[in-house]
């Protein structure tokens, strides 16, 4: 990533599952990023492929003050239901 770009918020890692694809995982998070998700696991015939999403949690929290403020800003009309 250059200087002028800022980090992805989401980023899935895919790859054949190896040392090479554990290293970028562990590489994301030292990076700061948290898993989000439980990985993903697929055959291709020949290998078994990963994935594994990851985010920054400041993403979370801004997604999570967003939902927490369009709902607020709801006005309640009618009944309420259990």
């Amino acid at each position: 990533m250059s200087a002028d770009e800022s980090p992805l918020t989401y980023r899935m890692i895919t790859g054949p599952d190896d040392r090479s694809f554990c290293e970028r995982v562990s590489a994301a998070l030292a990076d700061g990023y948290v898993l989000h998700g439980s990985p993903a696991l697929t055959y291709n015939g020949t290998n078994v492929i990963c994935g594994q999403a990851v985010i920054l949690p400041h993403a979370v929290a801004s997604s999570d003050a967003a939902v927490a403020d369009a709902v607020q800003e709801l006005e309640y009309v009618g009944e309420g239901h259990a």
